[in-house]
């Protein structure tokens, strides 16, 4: 699986990795990583733990090869398996043309490749990457986005990024943090669904108001409405609703047509990752998040396996 982790500069994402992986101790709390806890076993909790902080920890002066050697007699393997398993994260992360150049001279891109081969060393259950993406270039953006895809399906990945499109399009679940506290866990689009309000639903029409509150009573599941004369004296409006967009968009166009009304402009705005993510970190307390939106994070993470955050292992 794959779990995206977003808070706003200053939450504490990078504090809290390094709580997970046990490069900083905590004040409170456990943290258990495949039922070791990361502090009292750090050895055996580290083991299964592959990491890529922001900045990828690479030795320019030496090849990838030379780089990965290293890191694979560090996390204590020896011979045929390291070579095996040093063949392998290599193939994996499609580095293999530039296995003996210098890490110096390659490109941002190829770094952020070994970064997370030496990641995959050990195979390790939980994988943790840092902002992985950031600073590469739109072709670099994708492959490694495919790459995390891969990586979710036989690891946990934990993803910190700023990029919500990313986030939305890689992460089976996302957990929000904001000033220190969790304060949303969920899929995607059950966060777009329980959280982020209402889609909309935006069109321009020759019909008069009142005629447009007559169609509003055919289609249900309208939470509001509110109404703008434009310049050309048309009625712009904006209607938002909970339900399936395309569904009622159909039925609005259908019912203008009977009408013989025109509509010049019809669009529609499904709320999205971006609209969650400032709903909830610009909510001037934590407290001030829906009771039941905390509860079901309370809930949802007792079912998980990191302790603290839960879910790793």
């Amino acid at each position: 699986h794959v779990y995206g982790f977003l808070g706003p500069n200053g939450a504490g994402k990078s504090t809290t990795m390094n709580i997970i992986t046990g490069c900083l101790s905590a004040t409170s709390g456990q943290v258990t990583i495949d039922g070791h806890d990361i502090f009292e076993e750090p050895k055996e909790a580290k083991s299964a733990i592959g990491y890529l902080p922001e900045i990828p920890p690479l030795y320019t002066n030496e090849t990838p090869e030379e780089y990965l050697k290293f890191v694979a007699e560090a996390k204590g393997l020896k011979g045929k398996e390291m070579d095996r398993q040093i063949e392998g994260v290599i193939s994996q992360t499609r580095i293999q043309n530039v296995r003996k150049r210098l890490i110096s001279k390659l490109s941002k891109g190829y770094r952020q490749r070994v970064g997370i081969a030496q990641a995959l060393l050990g195979n390790p259950k939980v994988i943790i990457l840092d902002e992985p993406t950031v600073g590469l270039d739109p072709i670099q953006i994708i492959e490694i986005r495919d790459l995390i895809k891969q990586l979710g399906k036989n690891h946990t990945v934990i993803l910190s990024s700023h990029i919500l499109s990313e986030v939305q399009a890689i992460c089976e679940k996302v957990l929000i943090i904001s000033d220190g506290k969790l304060i949303a866990f969920d899929e995607p689009e059950h966060l777009e669904k329980s959280l982020a309000g209402s889609n909309e639903i935006l069109f321009t029409t020759e019909a008069t108001q009142e005629e447009v509150e007559e169609v509003k009573s055919l289609l249900g599941e309208i939470i509001e409405v509110s109404y703008r004369e434009t310049q050309d004296g048309l009625l712009s409006v904006t209607m938002k609703t909970d339900s399936d967009i395309r569904g009622i968009s159909r039925k609005l166009s259908m019912e203008f047509a009977k009408r013989e009304k025109a509509l010049y402009e019809l669009t529609s705005k499904k709320a999205n990752l971006e609209d969650i993510f400032l709903e909830l970190t610009e909510t001037a307390d934590p407290a001030d998040v829906p009771e039941k939106d905390s509860e079901q994070v309370k809930a949802d993470l007792q079912n998980m396996e990191i302790s603290g955050l839960e879910e790793i292992g």
